[in-house]
């Protein structure tokens, strides 16, 4: 099944072709670094490490670029807030959010271009648009996008200018010919960062950086852009309009939009209390409970991140795991129908819950010949972790999974030492102390599972 896309742009699924032979050219907006990153950045992380992962694996050469926006009005509040300058803040929240990365397996991007090492190419790509009668400089310091000027503004979103217009307010101190026009160079204010430009000193507007950005890393035309739920409109409405205005050329391909994150049915933000970074929900879950809450669903669906939730994304992986547990290693097999059906999930835009329930049925698959054929069982596990590999689950040892945090609630070297003794009583039928063993372990919250490879413990629920 050849791979199809659904495309922001036409509202529709769409078979997927590169402009260029093999070559898939992939841009994603990224993180603005002035805090931590949240739930939200996360989902955006994991579902396009998903396609990044699904591309290759499937023999495409991919670019893959996620920028970095590390200077804006919210960077420049906090830096002066905090009494530091904005590049040792943005160094200390790139720095955690690689960190943050890691924890969940997210892969890093092959380039990840930072807005303020860009900005003489946003110079030239502002002139352009000056020369070309797109924009227009009222002399205040200030560059502004002349949007009625550009005859497909709001091909993206399926906004009208009109309706638009209607609700537009215009800022007393902006210049604007219309409310819809939007900034492409800022003019300095007290306190601010600046840099010199040909209208004098000042800084980026938001929208301009991207355009630069993909545009400089992957050509004026690319395959795929992608982004959060909240950016159609208008920051990549914008950037249609900046760079196709200044190019001539199609932007980008296709578009792609992951879904939002809910926390209990409700928009998270910080006034309703239910706003969560990556760092505090790592405290309480293991990292790969949480990628799996988000990859068992589909990336364009809203999610609902909620305690429940999560338990039942952890009693997920405790089953594969529990299945892959105590078997041989071995080479995964070849040509099965499994793979095949995995890959069609995939290529249908991306279906990682569909592909997440064909492990499913491989598990189940697993469990009944680990009681005939350990062997065979070891076969399918091994093609069920290369599949699984793809959505970046799945490949712990399966007791690194299984006894996660048992070093803060139990003595691990002690819970080996019983279940040695346990072992030595069976093994001397001496089932009064061999159940009386278990029952001190049960005790200090221990299951035991007793196997064909031996006996293995892990922490109840």
């Amino acid at each position: 099944m050849a791979l199809t896309i659904y495309n922001t742009l036409s509202k529709t699924k769409e078979a997927f072709k590169p402009l260029i032979g093999n070559q898939v050219r992939m841009y994603v907006c990224g993180m603005t670094v002035y805090d931590y990153c949240h739930i939200g950045h996360a989902r955006v992380m994991v579902a396009f490490d998903v396609v990044a992962r699904w591309f290759r694996h499937s023999g495409y050469e991919l670019t893959y670029i996620r920028n970095i926006t590390d200077i804006d009005d919210k960077i420049i509040r906090r830096a002066n807030e905090n009494g530091e300058t904005f590049q040792q803040l943005t160094g200390r929240m790139i720095a955690a959010m690689h960190e943050d990365e890691a924890r969940l397996n997210v892969q890093r991007p092959d380039q990840e271009p930072k807005a303020s090492e860009h900005v003489p190419g946003m110079h030239s790509m502002i002139q352009t648009l000056i020369d070309k009668g797109f924009a227009y400089a009222p002399g205040n310091g200030d560059v502004y996008y002349r949007v009625s000027r550009f005859a497909d503004y709001g091909k993206l979103s399926r906004k009208k200018t009109e309706d638009l217009r209607s609700g537009a307010r215009v800022e007393v101190d902006e210049a604007k010919e219309d409310p819809l026009d939007f900034v492409l160079w800022k003019g300095v204010k007290p306190g601010e960062p600046s840099w010199t430009s040909p209208w004098g000193e000042g800084r980026p507007g938001w929208h301009i950086e991207c355009s630069v950005m993909s545009t400089c890393c992957l050509g004026n035309t690319f395959d795929i852009h992608g982004g959060g739920p909240d950016l159609v409109f208008p920051h990549h409405e914008n950037e249609i309009a900046q760079s196709e205005a200044a190019t001539g050329e199609l932007y980008a391909a296709s578009w792609m939009h992951a879904g939002a994150v809910r926390v209990d049915g409700e928009k998270m933000s910080k006034s309703l209390g239910n706003f969560f970074t990556i760092r505090e929900v790592l405290e309480k879950y293991h990292p790969e409970v949480v990628r799996y809450l988000l990859v068992s669903s589909h990336y364009r669906s809203a999610i609902n991140y909620s305690e429940d939730n999560l338990k039942e994304a952890k009693g997920a992986l405790e089953r594969f795991y529990h299945a892959l547990k105590g078997l041989p290693k071995a080479a995964p097999a070849d040509g099965d129908e499994y793979a095949e059906r995995f890959a069609a999930a995939m290529n249908d835009d991306f279906n990682t819950p569909e592909a997440c329930a064909v492990l499913f049925e491989m598990v189940r698959e697993v469990n009944r010949l680990k009681e005939t054929d350990l062997q065979s069982a070891a076969t399918l596990a091994a093609r069920l972790q290369q599949l699984s590999e793809v959505l970046g689950v799945l490949q712990l040892e399966p007791d690194v999974f299984l006894q996660a945090g048992a070093a803060d609630k139990v003595d691990a070297v002690k819970v080996d030492a019983l279940i040695q003794a346990r072992l030595q009583a069976r093994a001397a039928k001496n089932w009064a102390e061999s159940d009386r063993i278990r029952d001190e372990l049960t005790a200090m919250g221990v299951v035991l599972e007793d196997g064909k490879g031996g006996t293995t413990w892990r922490l109840a629920q």
